[in-house]
């Protein structure tokens, strides 16, 4: 039996020469890909936060590829970089094998990258349009609700405030109409609704008062007005500054809004903190995000598009989104600025179907005269124009709505089935909203349109998909919008980057791949041949042995 041979091993063996770490990474590794990138990067913005002076700082430029290339393998805690760059040979060759704790990291990432992090972004994505990878023509848009890090207990809902506010008001005027004698709010009549009161005037009101001459009843009451309401009435008045237009908002996050977020794939879920993402992608790429506190979507296209023209000083020319944007006043927004608008509107997909197209007692399928301005019922009937209503929408965007009636609904055999009002049958037409939707549908029912349609739904949504399923980026880890767009911006370009690995790995096996077939192809294309040219000589030789005989 011959003996077993071991390689010779020494754990605490040094060498005269050390190897290189950089012959243990790979040449296609992201690392070198992530190095690249940063490498050709404008960081003057970063270097200068450095105040300068003490003792020398770790080189920005390094810090920023140690944050980019744990966020692309999916390590976002500042305690867990600073583990694998002890550990993790990449890390290692990255950092020079230079050694930041956990500290270092999270103030450079919190206070270098907090105001940078955008024009960060910007320079990569402007990377990716000179490789040719990206156009910034077509813009895939779409939304999704992040939970914050903030207690998901600690509410603030606008109708309690409110409430509760009109309530101490009531008390505070009380009081003060029982202490003051002699204003002219006693010779006020008893029916008059007390008018609201802030706590500056409350103050004033409370210092003009002359203390000495108050009994000690009025003495106690306005103890209580000065200690107890009036600090409540501030509370309440900063709850209101902070809400803004929201209706809610956290107290350990104030800027996040409470939001009912999909928790399962029954999409059942509950109220808690969130922030309201809006990305816009393009082959799967991040090339511009941001951060609402509004819960629809509908409200968020027209400062989404204002921050992309921000950041490349241009809007896109084509957008894609779903039915959550269209509205009046974005297709209004999107034609005035040229934006070819492949956008769904709610009815859009209810409008394909036969049951719709056939129904003719459906406002949009009644026959319009636009010149005499009237529309026509079932049964014949004229439906003239009774007067116009202006809407406005959260954002202050004014819509006209026109109303048309028929005369005399009284008798009508289909009256059963075309409404159920005792009275005629009244609809409400918004014809310039209707006008925007017939061109949105021409785009969208177009040959181009079904294309963008198609690539919507694995664009966007891809991303998020890949974000919270692959990447686990599903909630927020800190406090305010300023910390979660810097968070957010340094993960948008890890994905690009890890997008653009990706995009490089997959030409390169294409393309071993089209070698291959070609090989393939040479040596069959020589066999075959090889093939034929023994058959013609054995057919030579077999006639050469015949007139030989």
């Amino acid at each position: 039996m011959a003996r077993a041979v071991f390689k010779q091993y020494s754990q605490g063996q040094i060498c005269l020469f050390p190897r290189s770490l950089d012959e243990k990474i790979a040449e296609n590794a992201p690392v070198r890909l992530v190095s690249q990138i940063v490498d050709n990067l404008d960081i003057s913005e970063i270097t200068n936060t450095y105040k300068g002076g003490g003792t020398s700082s770790y080189n920005p430029r390094m810090m920023l590829k140690l944050i980019l290339f744990a966020y692309l393998n999916n390590i976002y805690s500042c305690r867990k970089i600073e583990k694998q760059n002890l550990e993790n040979i990449h890390y290692m060759w990255l950092t020079g094998m230079q050694e930041p704790d956990h500290n270092t990291i999270n103030l450079f990432r919190s206070s270098r990258l907090k105001d940078t992090i955008h024009k960060i972004f910007t320079q990569v994505v402007l990377m990716l349009v000179d490789m040719g990878y990206l156009g910034l023509d077509v813009l895939y848009v779409d939304g999704t609700k992040l939970e914050s890090r903030a207690n998901r207990y600690t509410f603030v809902w606008r109708k309690t405030v409110e409430k509760n506010k009109a309530k101490l008001e009531a008390k505070i005027l009380m009081i003060l109409k029982q202490v003051e004698e002699g204003i002219a709010q006693d010779n006020q009549p008893d029916d008059e609704p007390p008018k609201p009161i802030n706590s500056k005037e409350l103050k004033e009101r409370i210092a003009a008062m002359n203390r000495e001459q108050l009994s000690k009843e009025n003495e106690k009451a306005v103890k209580t007005l000065e200690e107890k309401h009036l600090p409540k009435l501030q509370e309440y008045e900063d709850h209101l500054e902070t809400l803004g237009t929201r209706n809610s908002y956290s107290k350990t996050d104030p800027s996040a809004t409470f939001m009912r977020l999909k928790d399962d794939h029954m999409q059942n879920g509950q109220l808690k903190p969130a922030y309201n993402l809006q990305i816009g992608t393009e082959k799967q790429f991040i090339t511009h995000f941001d951060f609402f506190s509004n819960r629809a979507d509908f409200l968020t296209l027209i400062p989404f598009n204002k921050g992309f023209k921000e950041r490349y000083n241009k809007f896109p020319k084509k957008e894609s989104s779903d039915s959550g944007y269209g509205s009046e006043e974005n297709y209004e927004f999107l034609q005035n600025n040229k934006i070819e608008a492949f956008v769904k509107y709610p009815l859009f997909h209810v409008e394909q179907k036969k049951s719709f197209k056939n129904n003719p007692f459906i406002a949009q399928n009644l026959f319009y005269n636009k010149e005499e301005d009237y529309f026509v019922c079932p049964m014949g009937q004229h439906m003239k124009n009774t007067g116009t209503s202006t809407r406005k929408s959260e954002n202050g965007y004014s819509s006209t709505v026109t109303f048309y009636e028929a005369k005399n609904c009284n008798g009508c055999p289909l009256k059963c089935l075309c409404h159920k009002a005792k009275e005629n049958r009244r609809i409400e037409v918004n014809h310039k909203l209707n006008e925007y939707r017939k061109k949105a549908r021409e785009l969208l029912t177009s040959e181009e349109g079904l294309y963008h349609r198609s690539r919507r739904a694995i664009e966007p949504e891809a991303v998020f998909g890949q974000a919270k399923a692959n990447k686990q980026y599903e909630r927020f880890r800190h406090f305010g919008i300023e910390m979660i767009e810097m968070d957010f911006g340094i993960f948008a370009i890890a994905f690009n980057l890890g997008k653009l690995w990706n995009y490089r790995e997959n030409a390169k096996k294409k393309a071993q791949n089209d070698t291959k077939k070609g090989l393939i192809v040479i040596f069959v294309f020589k066999l075959e041949n090889k093939n034929v040219l023994n058959q013609k000589f054995i057919q030579r030789e077999e006639r050469k042995t015949r007139y030989a005989a």
